[in-house]
């Protein structure tokens, strides 16, 4: 839609004269041979794309890649939605109409976490489940459990806060970034759906409630 290629349009030329290298596509055969052909740090991707939904086509680019980050901009704003992009592989999530700023300090801080990632240890443990930051591989008692991104990104921030209890803010602000809805209960779904993959089928559980406060993650019953 021709509204649509003039928000593309004006975004590239704000982040082009921040310095930024970018790449526009408008359908998504166009931008998956684009990904295939090059190594993008982010993505900036819209819900409604001819020929494949964003959501079909951040699941393809998780296929190829765990580590480029992928922000979904659409006018998409239920809960649901939001939890169909983070559940599809998205980093963030954020819903049109939007100011160019905060889409510029959200690209900012995926790119910050990304850059990071590059220079701390591989992997992360606690007691048997073990989190390769480079492969996005995550075990527990051998045993190779799947996660989505955000899911990782959830675990990644439990497990650098080991024994230390973690409200839904802190976690909205942390690992959701900028303003993130916290009237929503999407941060509790996402830890029911991480104490599923992690806890579940495992002892000694390491996701603890702390009832009016947050979460825990520790060792022990």
């Amino acid at each position: 839609m021709e509204d649509e290629r003039k928000i593309a349009g004006s975004i590239s030329q704000g982040l082009v004269e921040r310095h930024y290298s970018v790449d526009v596509a408008d359908n998504a055969a166009d931008a998956l041979s684009l990904f295939d052909r090059n190594p993008y740090d982010l993505i900036v991707l819209d819900v409604h794309l001819p020929g494949m939904s964003g959501f079909t086509f951040c699941r393809e680019v998780r296929k190829r890649s765990r580590r480029v980050m992928v922000l979904f901009l659409t006018a998409m704003s239920s809960t649901d939605d939001k939890l169909q992009g983070f559940q599809a592989g998205g980093d963030d999530y954020l819903v049109k109409p939007f100011d160019f700023k905060e889409l510029l300090a959200r690209i900012q801080a995926l790119m910050k976490r990304s850059d990071r990632a590059l220079d701390e240890p591989q992997v992360l443990r606690v007691e048997d489940l073990q989190v390769n930051l480079d492969s996005k591989e995550v075990t527990r008692q051998g045993k190779a459990i799947p996660l989505t991104a955000k899911e990782f990104q959830l675990l990644e921030y439990f497990i650098r806060h080991k024994n230390k209890v973690v409200s839904r803010a802190d976690i909205a602000m942390d690992v959701w970034d900028i303003d993130f809805d916290t009237r929503t209960n999407v941060i509790d779904v996402y830890v029911n759906f991480l104490r599923k993959k992690i806890d579940r089928d495992f002892s000694p559980k390491l996701i603890h409630t702390h009832v009016g406060m947050g979460y825990i993650l520790k060792a022990g019953s």
